[in-house]
């Protein structure tokens, strides 16, 4: 206890004897100055499921390949130049586990034949313009979704041609066996296209920006949950139906803070990227369950009100608690009426009831400057039994408190969407009691809460 309530003992000492009764005034301990925050971490896993719908990466696809979509100008190289177009969107579509495309395009290409021997030799050039079908075993590897796709079929829309002597002349009869010339060049820029254009690692990371900004979720006592991403895990993709599916784990810490807003931001380079075969869906988050002291103070004074304690002919009734943090314990100042008057004040440690949901008070004891004063005083209020009866007195339920800290949680779990294309979903329950800490202003019971958490993630910009 501080020696500046040893101090002021004389100076406040004042007793004056009346009617039978004694009147005491007690130097009033200062309640802390320096706590204005209150948090809780907790280390847990949330659930990712990441779908990419086939339409998106289509429409990923066209974007990243329109128009002049290949061209090799070097004829000398391997005596052939080629330029190749998409002439309309790229459709895709699922087909015994592996990706179908259907890719329009337009293929020019001019190749030397001959000899370079006293010049003896020729360029022609071919036109050809129809459609191509590939089909592509789907891997992810770095994030990325990589394709090794093959040129299943062709159908032209026009007789492909060769020009001579400035004349096109059909050649389909020669070119459908001659097609393996461009075959490579072509599922070579299209698994390149597909590359570039299914890179999930910023997505995820753009995801995880959005979900660690902090969240108010009671504005009247401003508590705030933060995500901290920590680590991500990812199994291996799987195609099914319309969609490309896997499924991410976040290691992450879960942070509730009440006070002053948390800061924003996350270091997207300090996340390790991790794979897996499987992901736990196992979600531990913490909640607060805020109280007043005002709150507090107003029910322990009702648990008071008819109670009576007696020490022989002496009697005091409590006609008001007030209540207040003072170094990680709690001050409880008690009104007393009866054969002493004025305030006495207690010091206790709070600690939480898990049957009762109740915060009581653990060690509790007069403050050293009022049994100071009572030794001299009212030597029988010290007896054991008193302050017994008095802690038995001292303790408010917290079970609304915890609800309503639960509550103020559930709307980020139903169907949250803090972007667009990602939705978070989860329960929680099993409500668990962590610990107390007490700031200028409030009582806060903190509470771990499992149950499950997932961030589905499809149809992002």
């Amino acid at each position: 206890m501080s020696q500046k309530w040893i101090v002021g003992i004389l100076g406040s000492l004042l007793l004056t004897a009346c009617g039978g009764s004694q009147k005491i005034i007690a130097e009033k301990p200062q309640r802390s100055t320096n706590i204005d925050m209150a948090y809780k971490t907790t280390t847990s896993f949330v659930s990712m499921p990441l779908e990419i719908s086939l339409r998106e990466i289509e429409n990923q696809l066209n974007k990243s390949l329109n128009g002049l979509i290949y061209e090799d100008a070097n004829l000398e190289d391997d005596k052939t130049a080629l330029k190749i177009w998409k002439t309309a969107p790229i459709k895709l579509s699922v087909k015994d586990g592996k990706i179908e495309s259907i890719i329009p395009l337009k293929i020019w290409s001019q190749f030397k034949y001959g000899t370079d021997f006293m010049g003896l030799n020729d360029t022609r050039e071919i036109d050809l313009n129809g459609t191509i079908t590939l089909l592509s075993d789907v891997q992810l590897s770095n994030w990325k979704m990589n394709t090794h796709s093959n040129l299943q079929d062709f159908e032209w829309s026009e007789s492909p041609t060769i020009t001579v002597a400035g004349k096109k002349v059909p050649i389909t009869y020669i070119i459908n066996p001659t097609l393996s010339l461009f075959k490579s060049k072509i599922t070579a820029k299209i698994d390149e296209a597909i590359s570039k254009s299914c890179d999930f690692k910023p997505y995820v990371l753009n995801v995880l920006e959005t979900l660690s900004n902090p969240i108010l979720t009671s504005d009247a006592y401003q508590a705030w949950f933060k995500l901290v991403p920590i680590e991500v895990y990812v199994t291996d993709a799987v195609i099914e139906k319309s969609k490309i599916a896997m499924n991410l784990g976040l290691k992450c810490g879960m942070t509730t803070l009440v006070g002053q807003k948390p800061k924003t931001g996350m270091d997207r380079n300090a996340i390790a990227f991790k794979a897996v075969t499987k992901v736990p869906d196992h979600t531990t988050a913490s909640i607060a369950a805020i109280t007043t002291y005002d709150h507090a103070s107003a029910v322990i004074t009702q648990n008071f009100k008819g109670q009576e304690f007696a020490s022989g002919s002496r009697k005091i009734t409590v006609q008001k608690v007030d209540l207040w943090g003072k170094d990680g314990r709690m001050i409880i100042a008690l009104d007393l009426l009866g054969s002493l008057n004025g305030t006495i004040y207690l010091s206790g440690i709070p600690k939480y009831d898990p049957v009762n949901k109740e915060i009581y008070f653990e060690d509790m004891d007069y403050v050293l400057n009022t049994k100071g004063l009572l030794t001299k005083t009212a030597n029988w209020l010290l007896q054991g039994y008193i302050i017994r009866k008095m802690q038995e007195t001292c303790r408010y339920s917290i079970k609304t408190n915890m609800e309503e800290g639960r509550k103020n949680l559930m709307p980020y779990l139903n169907n949250y969407s803090p972007m667009k294309g990602v939705f978070v979903n989860g329960s929680i329950q099993d409500l668990e009691f962590e610990k107390i800490e007490l700031t200028n202003d409030l009582i806060i019971a903190f509470i771990n809460g499992n149950g499950k958490m997932s961030v589905k993630i499809d149809g992002m910009d």
